[in-house]
């Protein structure tokens, strides 16, 4: 085989020529090609921002529903008819005892609420059989 050398060879020429002051022109002529209108970006987060907020208020009200059970059954409010069972079936309270604590701005509320007459009190007193232990006690 016979010895080939790159320097003695005539070189080929590629058919690729750049023309004068190309790479001097290229960024301002690359600059007027550009479009006037810059297209509109959007952000990942932008498109997300709508799921960010849902699942936020769903963790909020999810936090907040058993927050506020807690605050309404911890402020049950006891109503008459269960104080007043209370108080009948307990022997160790007499009406003394319930007498003495109550105050005259409660006696005035009690006297304001009530809307029997005394009528309606001997009416009742009348039908009840046992007014002379009602008497006595």
């Amino acid at each position: 085989m016979k010895e080939f050398k790159l320097d003695n060879n005539p070189k080929i020429s590629t058919g690729f020529s750049v023309p004068e002051n190309y790479f001097e022109n290229f960024s301002a002529k690359l600059l007027q090609e550009l479009p006037k209108n810059e297209p509109k970006v959007i952000s990942i987060y932008q498109k997300k921002k709508k799921l960010l907020f849902a699942v936020a208020a769903v963790l909020i009200l999810a936090l907040s529903i058993p927050i506020y059970n807690a605050l309404i059954s911890s402020n049950n409010e006891l109503d008459n008819t269960s104080i007043e069972n209370y108080l009948t079936y307990q022997p160790n309270i007499t009406q003394y005892d319930l007498i003495s604590e109550l105050e005259d701005e409660d006696l005035l509320t009690l006297n304001e609420s009530s809307p029997a007459d005394n009528t309606i009190i001997e009416e009742h007193l009348l039908k009840e059989g046992n007014l002379e232990q009602l008497i006595l006690e």
